[in-house]
């Protein structure tokens, strides 16, 4: 005899899995990590302290 299965359970579990495997997707990606972002903004700040720290007068 055949076990049975909620339908309605079955389906959103696989959504859930589908959603999943999207994301995952996504997150190889686009993916940056947080601290990855605000390093690349905090050396491109620094860059752009030190460059103007540089310029000359006139």
């Amino acid at each position: 005899m055949a076990d049975i299965v909620n339908l309605n359970q079955a389906r959103k579990a696989k959504a859930k899995a589908d959603d999943k495997a999207r994301a995952a997707e996504n997150r190889v990606r686009f993916g940056r990590t947080k601290g990855e972002k605000t390093l690349d903004a905090a050396r491109a700040e620094k860059l752009k302290r030190d460059l103007d720290g540089a310029k000359r007068e006139d």
